[in-house]
């Protein structure tokens, strides 16, 4: 059975994701730092005939990156990644501290790259596999009070597009999923947006996402229609 690692899988849009590529066949390997959480969503796929491992993971750790990448592939034929995990601190440039700066990079930035370069020569020993990179909208257009978390997110994006065209022609392929803001606790502890019940749910967002996986690039913008 091929895996999927999806990071960040214990809650939102990467647990939406995690049970729709459950139903399509694969073994999902559910990444984040609450083991918690990584047990409901293994629970709710093996509830419903899937088949899914738990392993905690801190993307902020490079060398926990590289012992679970490596252990991952002596158990499992890995065939996908869905670089999902994320933080964004919101509000005016100024007021942004550098402890913020870092952890933003740290998560959205470094530990994009760093599980793609930890995954890709997985992928590569059968010229076979997908990494879908969640970019958000921030990644195409600078948004107010956004500063470093577009920033982070253009990053990607640029990352992304320069794969797509590196890998081009291969078995191997690279999806950036560029989506707006959805109606999760991420914006629990922020007043950025005074109303998330307006925005799409993960449900929602994962279904399209799932559904346009042959695209190269997927825009979802925020609001429902």
């Amino acid at each position: 059975m091929k895996a999927i690692i999806v990071t960040g899988a214990g809650t939102g849009l990467g647990k939406e994701l995690a049970l729709l590529l459950a139903k399509q066949g694969y073994h999902l390997i559910l990444t984040g730092r609450t083991e918690d959480n990584l047990k409901n969503v293994q629970n709710q796929i093996e509830q419903t005939g899937g088949s899914a491992t738990d392993l905690v993971l801190d993307l902020r750790n490079l060398e926990d990156i590289k012992e679970k990448a490596l252990l991952i592939s002596k158990k499992y034929e890995i065939y996908g990644l869905v670089n999902n995990a994320g933080l964004g601190h919101f509000g005016p440039f100024s007021e942004v501290s550098d402890n913020e700066i870092e952890e933003m990079f740290q998560t959205n930035v470094f530990g994009t790259i760093q599980m793609t370069k930890a995954i890709l020569p997985y992928l590569e020993l059968n010229n076979d596999g997908l990494i879908v990179n969640i970019v958000s909208t921030a990644g195409l257009r600078g948004k107010k009070n956004e500063a470093v978390y577009c920033s982070s997110k253009f990053a990607v994006r640029g990352f992304t597009e320069s794969l797509q065209k590196e890998y081009e022609g291969t078995g191997i392929r690279f999806v950036a999923a560029y989506m707006g803001g959805m109606n999760t606790p991420f914006w629990e502890e922020s007043d950025h947006v005074s109303d998330p019940s307006r925005l799409r749910s993960p449900a929602e967002v994962a279904e399209i996402i799932i559904g346009n996986l042959e695209k190269d690039d997927i825009v979802i913008e925020s609001k429902k229609s």
